[in-house]
Protein backbone atom coordinates (compact mmCIF):
# COMPACT_ATOMS: atom_id res chain seq x y z
CA UNK A 1 0.00 0.00 0.00
CA UNK A 2 1.34 3.60 -0.79
CA UNK A 3 1.98 5.63 2.32
CA UNK A 4 -0.08 8.71 2.63
CA UNK A 5 0.49 12.29 4.31
CA UNK A 6 -1.21 11.11 7.04
CA UNK A 7 1.04 7.92 7.63
CA UNK A 8 1.73 7.48 10.69
CA UNK A 9 5.30 5.58 9.72
CA UNK A 10 6.47 8.99 8.41
CA UNK A 11 5.53 11.20 11.70
CA UNK A 12 8.74 10.04 13.75
CA UNK A 13 10.66 11.40 10.85
CA UNK A 14 9.04 14.62 9.84
CA UNK A 15 9.08 15.14 13.65
CA UNK A 16 12.74 14.42 13.77
CA UNK A 17 13.54 16.58 10.92
CA UNK A 18 11.90 19.30 12.50
CA UNK A 19 13.82 19.06 15.36
CA UNK A 20 17.28 18.74 13.25
CA UNK A 21 15.61 21.81 11.83
CA UNK A 22 15.28 23.94 15.03
CA UNK A 23 18.43 22.92 15.80
CA UNK A 24 20.37 24.46 12.87
CA UNK A 25 18.14 27.36 13.36
CA UNK A 26 19.18 28.45 17.06
CA UNK A 27 23.17 27.07 16.28
CA UNK A 28 24.36 30.45 15.09
CA UNK A 29 23.56 31.43 18.74
CA UNK A 30 26.54 29.15 19.78
CA UNK A 31 28.92 29.49 17.59
CA UNK A 32 31.74 31.13 19.66
CA UNK A 33 32.99 33.20 16.05
CA UNK A 34 32.20 33.56 12.29
CA UNK A 35 34.47 30.80 11.27
CA UNK A 36 32.30 28.35 12.68
CA UNK A 37 29.41 29.71 10.74
CA UNK A 38 31.64 29.47 7.39
CA UNK A 39 32.04 26.11 8.16
CA UNK A 40 28.50 24.96 8.72
CA UNK A 41 27.60 26.52 4.98
CA UNK A 42 30.18 23.78 3.67
CA UNK A 43 28.49 21.36 5.71
CA UNK A 44 25.24 22.37 4.61
CA UNK A 45 26.49 21.90 0.69
CA UNK A 46 28.13 18.96 1.60
CA UNK A 47 25.21 17.34 2.99
CA UNK A 48 23.05 18.22 -0.09
CA UNK A 49 25.92 15.94 -2.44
CA UNK A 50 25.88 13.36 -0.14
CA UNK A 51 22.14 13.01 -0.36
CA UNK A 52 22.14 12.77 -3.60
CA UNK A 53 25.00 10.55 -3.92
CA UNK A 54 23.31 7.91 -1.19
CA UNK A 55 20.22 7.83 -3.46
CA UNK A 56 22.65 6.19 -6.47
CA UNK A 57 24.42 4.70 -4.25
CA UNK A 58 22.56 3.57 -1.50
CA UNK A 59 19.34 2.95 -3.44
CA UNK A 60 19.94 1.43 -6.03
CA UNK A 61 23.90 0.25 -5.50
CA UNK A 62 25.10 1.93 -8.07
CA UNK A 63 29.00 3.25 -7.99
CA UNK A 64 29.58 6.71 -8.95
CA UNK A 65 32.83 8.08 -8.63
CA UNK A 66 32.54 11.03 -10.47
CA UNK A 67 29.31 12.93 -8.29
CA UNK A 68 31.86 16.07 -8.39
CA UNK A 69 31.80 17.00 -11.96
CA UNK A 70 27.58 17.60 -11.51
CA UNK A 71 28.86 20.15 -8.66
CA UNK A 72 31.75 21.51 -10.58
CA UNK A 73 29.02 21.75 -13.37
CA UNK A 74 26.42 23.53 -11.35
CA UNK A 75 28.98 25.79 -10.35
CA UNK A 76 30.62 26.96 -13.71
CA UNK A 77 27.19 27.45 -15.03
CA UNK A 78 26.07 29.66 -12.79
CA UNK A 79 29.44 31.17 -12.61
CA UNK A 80 29.69 31.57 -16.07
CA UNK A 81 26.45 33.10 -16.68
CA UNK A 82 26.90 35.99 -13.81
CA UNK A 83 30.36 36.79 -13.81
CA UNK A 84 31.22 36.22 -18.09
CA UNK A 85 27.59 37.24 -19.48
CA UNK A 86 25.70 39.67 -16.62
CA UNK A 87 22.80 36.90 -15.99
CA UNK A 88 20.45 37.68 -13.14
CA UNK A 89 22.19 34.50 -10.28
CA UNK A 90 18.32 33.05 -9.90
CA UNK A 91 18.43 32.49 -13.29
CA UNK A 92 21.79 31.64 -14.07
CA UNK A 93 21.06 28.74 -11.49
CA UNK A 94 18.11 27.50 -12.94
CA UNK A 95 20.06 27.29 -16.30
CA UNK A 96 23.14 25.40 -14.38
CA UNK A 97 20.78 23.06 -13.38
CA UNK A 98 18.99 22.47 -16.74
CA UNK A 99 22.61 21.89 -18.25
CA UNK A 100 23.24 19.50 -15.66
CA UNK A 101 20.20 17.43 -15.86
CA UNK A 102 20.54 17.41 -19.91
CA UNK A 103 24.15 15.99 -19.46
CA UNK A 104 23.14 13.71 -16.55
CA UNK A 105 20.58 12.21 -18.84
CA UNK A 106 22.93 11.71 -22.04
CA UNK A 107 25.87 10.28 -19.56
CA UNK A 108 23.05 7.82 -17.52
CA UNK A 109 21.15 6.38 -20.69
CA UNK A 110 24.42 4.68 -21.88
CA UNK A 111 26.20 4.61 -18.76
CA UNK A 112 23.73 3.00 -16.71
CA UNK A 113 23.34 -0.33 -18.94
CA UNK A 114 27.11 -1.04 -16.85
CA UNK A 115 27.27 -2.59 -13.39
CA UNK A 116 29.89 -2.64 -10.60
CA UNK A 117 33.14 -1.54 -11.55
CA UNK A 118 32.66 -0.97 -14.89
CA UNK A 119 29.86 1.67 -14.06
CA UNK A 120 32.53 3.12 -11.58
CA UNK A 121 35.33 3.68 -14.58
CA UNK A 122 32.40 5.29 -16.56
CA UNK A 123 31.43 8.05 -14.14
CA UNK A 124 35.09 8.24 -13.52
CA UNK A 125 35.75 8.95 -16.57
CA UNK A 126 33.48 11.54 -17.25
CA UNK A 127 34.79 13.24 -13.87
CA UNK A 128 37.68 13.59 -15.08
CA UNK A 129 37.12 14.27 -18.42
CA UNK A 130 34.95 17.44 -17.14
CA UNK A 131 37.82 18.61 -14.76
CA UNK A 132 39.81 19.06 -18.22
CA UNK A 133 37.52 20.91 -19.83
CA UNK A 134 37.39 23.39 -16.51
CA UNK A 135 41.03 23.59 -16.98
CA UNK A 136 41.46 23.75 -20.76
CA UNK A 137 38.56 26.01 -21.43
CA UNK A 138 40.54 29.20 -19.80
CA UNK A 139 38.42 31.85 -22.17
CA UNK A 140 35.37 30.49 -20.37
CA UNK A 141 36.21 29.23 -16.65
CA UNK A 142 39.01 30.86 -15.95
CA UNK A 143 41.35 28.06 -16.38
CA UNK A 144 43.78 26.83 -13.64
CA UNK A 145 43.44 30.44 -12.28
CA UNK A 146 40.03 30.57 -11.60
CA UNK A 147 36.80 32.26 -12.55
CA UNK A 148 36.32 35.43 -10.50
CA UNK A 149 33.90 38.58 -10.38
CA UNK A 150 30.50 35.89 -9.71
CA UNK A 151 28.23 37.96 -8.07
CA UNK A 152 26.48 37.43 -4.39
CA UNK A 153 23.00 36.16 -4.22
CA UNK A 154 19.81 38.25 -3.09
CA UNK A 155 16.05 37.83 -1.90
CA UNK A 156 14.03 40.80 -2.31
CA UNK A 157 16.34 43.28 -2.66
CA UNK A 158 18.28 41.81 0.82
CA UNK A 159 21.80 41.24 -0.35
CA UNK A 160 22.77 37.25 1.35
CA UNK A 161 26.39 38.70 1.80
CA UNK A 162 26.94 37.81 5.30
CA UNK A 163 27.57 34.17 6.60
CA UNK A 164 24.42 33.98 8.91
CA UNK A 165 22.54 34.64 6.00
CA UNK A 166 23.75 32.81 3.31
CA UNK A 167 24.23 29.78 6.70
CA UNK A 168 19.97 30.09 6.97
CA UNK A 169 19.71 29.60 2.96
CA UNK A 170 21.57 26.51 2.69
CA UNK A 171 20.04 24.75 5.45
CA UNK A 172 16.59 26.41 3.97
CA UNK A 173 17.85 24.29 0.90
CA UNK A 174 19.08 21.30 3.01
CA UNK A 175 15.59 21.26 4.53
CA UNK A 176 13.91 20.71 1.43
CA UNK A 177 15.72 18.59 -0.37
CA UNK A 178 15.53 16.24 3.13
CA UNK A 179 11.78 16.46 2.91
CA UNK A 180 11.88 15.80 -0.76
CA UNK A 181 14.18 12.62 -0.73
CA UNK A 182 12.18 11.16 2.23
CA UNK A 183 9.02 11.53 0.46
CA UNK A 184 11.15 9.93 -2.67
CA UNK A 185 12.50 6.74 -0.79
CA UNK A 186 8.95 5.61 0.75
CA UNK A 187 7.11 5.95 -2.02
CA UNK A 188 6.37 3.34 -4.72
CA UNK A 189 9.42 4.83 -6.48
CA UNK A 190 11.65 4.54 -3.45
CA UNK A 191 10.83 0.50 -3.21
CA UNK A 192 11.41 0.30 -6.80
CA UNK A 193 14.55 1.33 -6.13
CA UNK A 194 15.42 -0.70 -2.84
CA UNK A 195 14.24 -3.61 -5.03
CA UNK A 196 16.99 -3.29 -7.53
CA UNK A 197 19.60 -2.31 -4.73
CA UNK A 198 18.38 -5.80 -3.53
CA UNK A 199 18.43 -8.02 -6.47
CA UNK A 200 17.98 -6.22 -9.85
CA UNK A 201 17.21 -9.00 -11.71
CA UNK A 202 14.05 -10.39 -9.48
CA UNK A 203 13.19 -6.59 -9.45
CA UNK A 204 13.13 -6.69 -13.38
CA UNK A 205 10.91 -9.76 -13.01
CA UNK A 206 7.76 -8.47 -11.03
CA UNK A 207 7.86 -5.83 -13.61
CA UNK A 208 9.96 -2.69 -12.83
CA UNK A 209 11.82 -1.42 -15.67
CA UNK A 210 15.43 -1.36 -13.31
CA UNK A 211 16.85 0.64 -16.32
CA UNK A 212 14.35 3.64 -16.43
CA UNK A 213 14.54 3.52 -12.46
CA UNK A 214 18.59 3.85 -12.51
CA UNK A 215 18.47 6.73 -14.91
CA UNK A 216 16.29 9.01 -12.88
CA UNK A 217 17.53 8.95 -9.86
CA UNK A 218 20.91 9.49 -11.89
CA UNK A 219 19.51 12.60 -13.21
CA UNK A 220 17.71 13.38 -10.00
CA UNK A 221 21.35 13.35 -7.69
CA UNK A 222 22.74 15.22 -10.36
CA UNK A 223 20.00 18.00 -10.26
CA UNK A 224 20.71 18.10 -6.84
CA UNK A 225 24.62 18.03 -6.90
CA UNK A 226 24.19 21.65 -9.30
CA UNK A 227 21.98 23.10 -6.53
CA UNK A 228 24.76 22.74 -4.48
CA UNK A 229 27.25 23.97 -7.00
CA UNK A 230 25.44 27.06 -7.95
CA UNK A 231 25.36 27.80 -3.80
CA UNK A 232 28.92 27.29 -3.54
CA UNK A 233 29.83 29.51 -6.15
CA UNK A 234 27.63 32.48 -4.83
CA UNK A 235 29.13 31.58 -1.58
CA UNK A 236 32.64 32.21 -2.36
CA UNK A 237 32.48 34.05 -5.65
CA UNK A 238 35.16 32.01 -7.22
CA UNK A 239 36.02 29.28 -8.99
CA UNK A 240 38.92 26.86 -8.98
CA UNK A 241 39.00 23.72 -11.25
CA UNK A 242 40.94 21.69 -7.95
CA UNK A 243 37.61 22.10 -6.23
CA UNK A 244 35.45 19.03 -8.48
CA UNK A 245 38.43 17.07 -9.10
CA UNK A 246 38.51 13.41 -8.59
CA UNK A 247 39.25 13.48 -4.86
CA UNK A 248 36.36 15.55 -4.32
CA UNK A 249 34.56 12.79 -5.29
CA UNK A 250 35.91 9.98 -3.35
CA UNK A 251 35.46 12.48 -0.31
CA UNK A 252 32.06 11.94 -1.08
CA UNK A 253 31.80 8.79 -1.19
CA UNK A 254 33.31 8.34 2.30
CA UNK A 255 30.93 10.38 3.63
CA UNK A 256 28.38 7.85 2.10
CA UNK A 257 29.97 5.10 3.71
CA UNK A 258 30.52 6.83 7.25
CA UNK A 259 27.17 8.18 7.58
CA UNK A 260 24.93 4.89 6.22
CA UNK A 261 24.16 4.00 3.01
CA UNK A 262 20.24 3.85 2.36
CA UNK A 263 19.70 6.22 5.49
CA UNK A 264 19.31 10.30 5.07
CA UNK A 265 20.01 10.93 8.36
CA UNK A 266 23.08 8.89 7.47
CA UNK A 267 24.02 11.78 4.70
CA UNK A 268 23.69 14.47 7.33
CA UNK A 269 25.37 12.92 9.94
CA UNK A 270 28.02 11.74 7.28
CA UNK A 271 28.87 15.40 5.96
CA UNK A 272 28.39 17.30 9.20
CA UNK A 273 31.06 15.12 10.57
CA UNK A 274 33.92 14.53 7.82
CA UNK A 275 33.26 18.65 6.90
CA UNK A 276 33.89 19.89 10.97
CA UNK A 277 35.98 16.93 12.14
CA UNK A 278 38.83 18.45 10.24
CA UNK A 279 38.46 21.77 11.62
CA UNK A 280 38.98 20.54 15.12
CA UNK A 281 42.23 18.32 13.81
CA UNK A 282 44.23 21.53 12.27
CA UNK A 283 45.23 21.94 16.27
CA UNK A 284 47.54 18.42 15.42
CA UNK A 285 49.46 19.69 12.77
CA UNK A 286 51.14 17.43 10.88
CA UNK A 287 49.14 14.50 12.40
CA UNK A 288 45.79 15.70 11.58
CA UNK A 289 45.73 13.35 8.54
CA UNK A 290 46.52 10.08 9.91
CA UNK A 291 44.04 10.76 12.82
CA UNK A 292 41.18 11.76 10.19
CA UNK A 293 42.04 8.68 8.39
CA UNK A 294 42.13 6.55 11.91
CA UNK A 295 38.55 7.94 12.33
CA UNK A 296 37.36 7.36 9.14
CA UNK A 297 39.00 3.63 9.07
CA UNK A 298 37.38 3.13 12.71
CA UNK A 299 34.13 3.72 11.43
CA UNK A 300 34.11 1.76 8.41
CA UNK A 301 35.71 -1.63 10.46
CA UNK A 302 33.88 -1.24 13.57
CA UNK A 303 30.63 0.30 12.71
CA UNK A 304 30.34 -1.25 9.10
CA UNK A 305 26.63 0.38 8.89
CA UNK A 306 27.41 3.92 9.30
CA UNK A 307 26.45 6.50 12.22
CA UNK A 308 23.19 6.57 11.44
CA UNK A 309 22.21 2.32 9.65
CA UNK A 310 23.65 1.57 13.25
CA UNK A 311 21.71 3.83 15.30
CA UNK A 312 18.87 2.80 12.93
CA UNK A 313 19.08 -0.78 13.80
CA UNK A 314 19.58 -0.50 17.09
CA UNK A 315 16.14 1.36 17.22
CA UNK A 316 14.50 -1.81 15.10
CA UNK A 317 15.92 -4.06 17.59
CA UNK A 318 14.81 -2.48 20.61
CA UNK A 319 11.01 -1.37 19.44
CA UNK A 320 10.66 -5.37 18.60
CA UNK A 321 11.99 -6.24 21.87
CA UNK A 322 9.65 -3.69 23.30
CA UNK A 323 6.95 -5.59 21.17
CA UNK A 324 7.70 -8.91 21.82
CA UNK A 325 7.59 -8.01 25.98
CA UNK A 326 4.24 -7.00 25.31
CA UNK A 327 2.94 -9.26 23.56
CA UNK A 328 4.68 -12.08 26.09
CA UNK A 329 2.78 -9.86 28.72
CA UNK A 330 -0.59 -10.04 27.29
CA UNK A 331 -0.73 -13.89 26.91
CA UNK A 332 -3.22 -15.34 29.48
Amino acid sequence: MRPTAGDPARLPQRAALSIFLAVIGLLPLALPNRYYLNVMVFAGIHALLTIGLNLVMGYTGQISLGHAAFYGLGAYGSGVLTAKYGLDPWVAMLAALALSLVVALVIAMPSLHLEGYYLGMATLGFGIILHILFVELGWLTGGPSGLVGIPELSVLGIGLNTDLRYYYLVWTVVGVVVLFSFNLVESRVGRALRAIQGDETAATLVGINTWMAKVRIFVTAAGIASIAGSLYAHYVTFLSPSSFGFGFSIELVVMVIVGGMRSIWGSLFGALLLTVLPEYLRALKDYDILVYGLVVISVVMFVPSGMAGTLEQRLTRRRLATRLRAAASARP
